[in-house]
């Protein structure tokens, strides 16, 4: 296992903190800490798995941090964190057999709606009110719950976007929203590192400075989506999204 240089040691570590920072709130972090890691020259099968240990750690951070704030509905997510753990196995595995490529117009198309949405809806998710689930709206959440395990697996990008995306629509607020997703990404995370490690494509000597960071990065990032709110977290997420669409429209016309 080769060793980072200090000098590539101290920039996977800022952008660890900047990558997890981002994704703690909103999702998205890969957009920062993928391009790093192919800077140093890994093939791309161990820049992901290396990603997955760093956004794993950040996750797990995140969440822990979005417990102590109140803002888990612990009951739903605990009843859907099987069904995204289950869908990001089947993805993890599904990318060795099948190319990911077509999914990017889908997935340009899907976040497009989601910016509009949200920009459309002025006072969307400035406050909290979750309501009852139907035995159908339920059926929904867990279909949800696997298809973005999966896909998160299988491609990834934007998954956290969309997640958030889904408890907006539950009637959360943007934070509670951020939270709830958080969790759900974390188990995709846990599962495609999992995958990751038993296909040997994760790179300790890169992963783990750049995790250490991470973890750094998502305690001071969802501490200040918990102290400032739907205020701070709405303009991140509508900045993230906007982001991801101008990457895959650039990813598509290479």
């Amino acid at each position: 296992m080769d060793l980072p240089s200090m000098d590539m040691l101290l920039f996977l570590i800022a952008v660890g903190f900047i990558a997890a920072f981002v994704d703690s709130v909103v999702g998205g972090g890969g957009l920062i800490s993928v391009p790093a890691l192919l800077l140093t020259g890994l093939p791309p099968s161990m820049v992901l798995g290396t990603n997955k240990l760093g956004g794993t750690l950040s996750s797990v951070t995140s969440t822990i941090s979005f417990l102590f704030s109140g803002k888990i509905n612990g009951k739903l997510v605990l009843a859907l964190f099987p069904l995204s753990f289950i869908g990001s196995v089947l993805g993890t595995y599904a990318v060795h057999l099948l190319p990911s490529a077509f999914l990017k117009p889908l997935v340009i198309i899907l976040l497009v709606v989601v910016l509009i949405y949200t920009l459309f809806k002025k006072n969307w998710g400035a406050n909290a009110t979750p309501r009852p689930l139907t035995s159908a709206a339920k059926w929904v959440c867990a279909l949800c719950a696997f298809v973005l395990g999966f896909y998160d697996g299988f491609f990834g990008p934007g998954t956290g976007s969309f997640l958030l995306f889904l408890f907006l629509l539950l009637g959360f607020d943007f934070v509670g929203a951020s939270a709830n997703a958080k969790v759900l990404n974390m188990a995709s995370n846990i599962a495609s590192l999992a995958c990751f490690f038993l296909l040997g494509s994760v790179h300790l000597g890169y992963g783990v400075p750049m995790g250490l960071a991470m973890i750094v990065g998502a305690i001071v990032g969802s501490r200040l989506a918990i102290r400032h709110g739907s205020r701070y977290v709405k303009p991140l997420f509508i900045g993230v999204t906007v982001l991801l669409i101008g990457k895959q429209i650039w990813d598509l016309l290479q």
